[in-house]
């Protein structure tokens, strides 16, 4: 029943931390920032994308399959800095995903085109790695704020730009 309930919420857009969810083209043209990772990809579906609830902002981070690409990339910053805290590699749904914290960004549920659903289910991230996501994305944001930016974009540009929607 509880299973029911939530699948209900899910699928009429109730937006909840710890899903996959895609995006509509629409953000990327009210956007219009070349920093962010493109929406679509040689006509393949849009990315997914990892999703904290921060009161009205919503923090999207970009899932990708290129697991082989992101390694390369994880070992280089560990070669220079020691670690790599910025890409994580993970299994979501059984599959290894590259996890791109750096290419995160914030947006409003407006935005939302879909949850995304294997079978026809929402695909909820376990709760172990909702926990290591959120805490390195909370890192990333207090190193942002004492001077170390590890974002591609300027999410504090295009936060504010998502709150001057709202009014």
């Amino acid at each position: 029943m509880l299973y029911g309930i939530l699948f209900m919420e899910l699928m009429t857009m109730k937006i909840k931390t710890g899903y996959l969810y895609h995006i509509k083209d629409e953000y990327f043209d009210v956007i219009d920032d070349e920093n962010l990772m493109q929406n679509h990809e040689r006509g393949k579906k849009r990315p997914t994308y990892f999703t904290i609830k921060d009161k009205d902002i919503l923090w999207f981070i970009p899932i990708s399959s290129k697991v082989d690409k992101y390694k390369k990339i994880i070992d280089k910053k560990i070669e220079k800095y020691g670690f790599c805290n910025t890409i994580i590699i993970r299994k979501i749904a059984n599959e290894d995903a590259a996890i791109l914290l750096q290419n995160a960004f914030p947006t409003l549920e407006k935005y939302i085109d879909h949850v995304h659903t294997i079978n026809g289910i929402p695909l909820k991230v376990t709760t172990d790695l909702q926990n290591e996501i959120k805490s390195l994305f909370k890192n990333m944001i207090g190193l942002k704020k004492r001077g170390t930016n590890l974002f591609f974009t300027d999410i504090d540009k295009l936060k504010e730009k998502m709150l001057e929607e709202i009014k």
